[in-house]
């Protein structure tokens, strides 16, 4: 693997610093090395820091360089794969689960506030219904959380209050719900990173691991030092490669993001006058926002696994032009993509690969939320609290023999077969 630069995303082009951590080089020590620093790396090392754990994070990139800071930015509640998680286990985890739901956005919240982290934080989110089947299950979402007294305000909306929030006629309904929102991903990994430095946390850029050794003490190595810990977390999600019982239990699915040229007020007046996070319910979704600085962010899976920009914004343009006739002619500042990790049965993958090696992975698109939920989880474990890491744990992934050799064909059949599945 060779260390790479930010891709040329909105995001890195708006950063509010430019991280610059030295290589890993020579032998170190640590209480806990974390490999990878995403959402999940910095949000478990800043969790350990908090509690007073020396910590390192070894980072093949840069801080933020995978899907963390590719993402739409959308806080989206819930879990991925929670219905397979209940069957498994039973009914006694459905309270469990009503305060996981939304636990990653707590943390977030909580540490913007308490790290003042600007990272354009706002409230506010519709789940856009396509067909009725979408509007029957979002009365259900609704009613759930009604039921449950979920603390910000819920609404189900009807085709032209709908219509009015996102300026579009595409939809025939939706549910709002300003207990999510969006933010500028990147620079909340970055915002997190340095105050998990500040209380003592080391991290390495630049520095692709190329072996794990175990032992009672795992030995994290690079092509230029070793990282000696009592505990080593896994937390490359989508680019973990180095751990061989890791793969075929999950697929890389790419999404794609335009960010267009800052549209004046009467536009944004228009498409989106609430400032909201939209989001389709497809498997092959699309899912749109506005930036700080009134830009269309608009993102979509596409059966691609290049990075050119130009094939990027013309796949774009005719999506966005379905919805808002008006932008035909709009610029485009930034295309790029990223991938996510999918588990064949949605569930997120957390684990162990020996008693002192964790892993956590694969969060089907709700990774903003979960990451920050997971990296408290993975925390837990390490001090030696497991009840709600075991919750993940016992569910056994779902293995496709030579899945990480055939991926991207196995992939393009099944956004092929989810996008017929959509259309039903």
């Amino acid at each position: 693997m060779q260390a790479q630069e930010h891709t040329g995303s909105y995001y890195a082009a708006t950063v509010n610093e430019v991280t610059d951590f030295a290589p890993l080089r020579g032998a170190q020590t640590a209480d806990v090395c974390v490999v990878g620093a995403g959402f999940t790396g910095i949000s478990t090392a800043l969790h350990l820091a908090e509690r007073g754990y020396n910590v390192h994070v070894v980072e093949a990139h840069r801080v933020g360089w995978g899907a963390t800071g590719r993402n739409g930015g959308q806080m989206i509640g819930g879990i991925a794969g929670e219905r397979c998680i209940a069957k498994h286990h039973g009914r006694g985890v459905e309270e469990l689960f009503s305060e996981l739901r939304w636990e990653g956005h707590n943390i977030i919240r909580q540490r913007v506030s308490k790290y003042g982290i600007d990272c354009d934080l706002k409230p506010g989110y519709v789940d856009v219904a396509i067909k009725p089947r979408h509007v029957r299950d979002m009365q259900a979402e609704h009613n759930a959380l009604v039921e449950a007294e979920f603390p910000y305000e819920v609404r189900m909306l009807s085709r032209e209050e709908t219509r009015e929030l996102t300026g579009t006629d595409s939809y025939i309904g939706g549910l709002l719900n300003m207990g999510n929102g969006h933010l500028h991903p990147l620079n909340l990994c970055l915002g997190e990173a340095g105050a998990a430095v500040s209380l003592g946390t080391t991290i390495y850029e630049q520095s692709p691991v190329t072996e794990i050794r175990r032992g009672d003490k795992a030995v994290v190595v690079t092509e230029h030092g070793t990282v000696t810990a009592d505990a080593v977390v896994l937390a490359g999600n989508a680019y973990h490669h180095i751990e061989p019982k890791l793969r075929g239990i999950m697929f890389p699915v790419n999404s794609f993001i335009v960010a267009t040229e800052p549209l004046p007020d009467e536009v944004v007046q228009a498409i989106n006058p609430r400032d909201l996070a939209i989001c389709d319910p497809n498997f092959v979704l699309e899912y749109f926002r506005l930036s700080a600085d009134k830009r269309l962010l608009f993102g979509a899976r596409l059966n691609y696994f290049g990075d050119d920009p130009e094939f990027i914004m013309k796949q774009h343009r005719r999506k966005i032009v379905k919805h808002y006739p008006a932008l035909a002619d709009v610029g485009f500042d930034y295309a790029w993509g990223g991938t996510i990790g999918v588990p064949i049965n949605r569930v997120p993958l957390l684990g162990r690969v020996a008693p002192n090696v964790f892993y956590s992975q694969g969060y089907s698109g709700h990774g903003v939320n979960v990451t920050h939920l997971a990296g408290q989880i993975m925390a837990d474990a390490v001090a030696g609290t497991f009840e709600r890491f075991d919750l993940f744990a016992d569910v056994k992934p779902v293995v496709v023999p030579g899945g990480h050799l055939f991926s991207k064909p196995m992939v393009a059949l099944g956004v092929l077969y989810y996008k017929i599945k959509d259309r039903l």
